[in-house]
């Protein structure tokens, strides 16, 4: 009898991107309000928490893109039962378009995400399988900061990858222009946020009792 779990999307895939939750090399701005172990602990349950909503719907096969195989990476697949690879590329967008590529071998679609946006919930994710399976070609998920929280993609396109200027404010209007100029369509969800400074922290922090409290 399979202990597999009855995926309502089987033939995509949901990738986490990752990194090992070292002192001193992830959060570095939140880190310079609540210090370097402070970030990489709270970090670390960022990943927990992420891979937590990306398998709680049971929407389609998880796996771990990560920087390394640090203990915690080692500890997800072995006790959350997703998968786990090694990101391969020179930068951020060969990394991602890489992966995409190397997974839509496999699969119809897949949904990409950071560990930086603790406000995404399982149905955020469900609503990107949705649009990708009745066949959108693309799904951004933007981020207040200008960037995306979320893509989704039926195809593995460079030219959405390259040559862009990450963790800026023009990172989701490139992406737009570029989709345009591909004439590809796409869908956008809700904006979220990342949480990436000791304000994004103290508003998380806010958010959180509220929801407690309601």
């Amino acid at each position: 009898m399979s202990n597999m779990p009855d995926y309502r999307y089987p033939a995509g895939r949901i990738l986490v991107f990752a990194k090992a939750p070292l002192a001193g090399q992830v959060k570095t701005r939140l880190a310079s309000g609540i210090g370097d172990q402070a970030a990489a602990t709270l970090y670390a349950q960022l990943v927990r928490d992420t891979v937590s909503t990306a398998i709680q719907e049971e929407l389609a096969p998880v796996t771990v893109y990560a920087d390394s195989l640090h203990p915690l990476f080692v500890e997800l697949r072995e006790k959350r039962g997703v998968g786990l690879k090694i990101q391969e590329g020179a930068d951020l967008g060969l990394r991602m378009y890489q992966a995409i590529q190397a997974e839509l071998q496999q699969a119809d679609f897949v949904v990409l995400i950071g560990t930086d946006c603790p406000v995404m919930t399982g149905d955020y994710l469900a609503q990107a399988c949705r649009e990708l399976d009745a066949g959108t070609e693309f799904v951004l998920g933007p981020a207040e900061d200008g960037g995306y929280v979320l893509i989704g993609a039926r195809s593995a396109e460079k030219e959405l990858f390259t040559g862009m200027r990450w963790s800026t404010s023009q990172v989701m209007p490139h992406t737009r222009e570029r989709l345009r100029l591909m004439n590809r369509r796409h869908a956008e969800l809700d904006t979220l946020w990342d949480l990436d400074t000791p304000e994004d922290l103290e508003r998380w922090q806010t958010e959180s009792r509220s929801a407690v409290t309601s």
